[in-house]
């Protein structure tokens, strides 16, 4: 079993990836799993039985991808203004956003592995950023969030509407609400204004494609 310390999840996360590029955002660098790390090929069994959550913080999907390229190109978006990256996983969003100027930005994910990997990464980056395990879903969006960021966050119906009218009630408050999705099954799109898209290189075993074609998206 893993040690559930936030020591144990960290050295768990610094023994079971690598430190390398996304490939759609080079020049960050995250803690990810690829082929030669074991939890690549770990059944959803085999995780359970050491104590694992999926760790979808171990790899970088294509709607985070797309979005961090999106900061960085546009870094006015976020630069000085309060950041919550929402179902952060890996984090590479937060970190986009603390490389692009932000002045504070929290990263969101209610597996606790989430929050050690985004230090992990923001640390790699030589940024830093706040955690909470938190699920935001239960109560109003913080007012104090100017920008809010989500990658990847439509891959099952009850929870993208739940998050869609949650993000929709953000946008109402005042705060900037940004989505980077590959067209998943349940994005709402019809809800939205597509501000750029990207052909973002992946692999076959994440997004069945090697590579996917992926937007941001912005709640007008």
């Amino acid at each position: 079993m893993i040690d559930p310390s936030p020591e144990g999840r960290r050295a768990f996360i610094l023994e079971n990836t690598t430190l390398q590029a996304p490939p759609h955002t080079p020049e960050l660098s995250l803690h990810l799993a690829d082929e030669i790390t074991p939890i690549w090929r770990m059944t959803e069994e085999a995780l359970e039985s050491i104590g694992l959550p999926p760790p979808f913080w171990a790899f970088a999907w294509a709607g985070g991808q797309a979005l961090a390229r999106y900061i960085l190109d546009n870094p006015q978006t976020v630069a000085g203004r309060r950041v919550i990256d929402f179902a952060s996983g890996s984090g590479i969003v937060g970190v986009a956003a603390a490389r692009a100027g932000a002045a504070e930005v929290l990263c969101a994910d209610i597996d606790a592995f989430c929050g050690a990997a985004a230090h992990l990464n923001a640390a790699a980056n030589g940024v830093s950023l706040k955690t909470t395990e938190q699920n935001l879903l239960d109560r109003p969006p913080p007012r104090e969030a100017e920008v809010i960021l989500a990658g990847d966050i439509c891959y099952e119906a009850p929870l993208a509407g739940q998050v869609m009218d949650w993000l929709a009630a953000a946008k109402a408050a005042g705060a900037l609400v940004l989505i980077g999705d590959p067209g998943r099954s349940y994005f709402p799109r019809e809800r939205l204004t597509k501000l750029i898209e990207y052909q973002v290189p992946t692999t076959r075993e994440l997004e069945d494609m090697e590579v996917k074609k992926t937007a941001v998206w912005a709640l007008p």
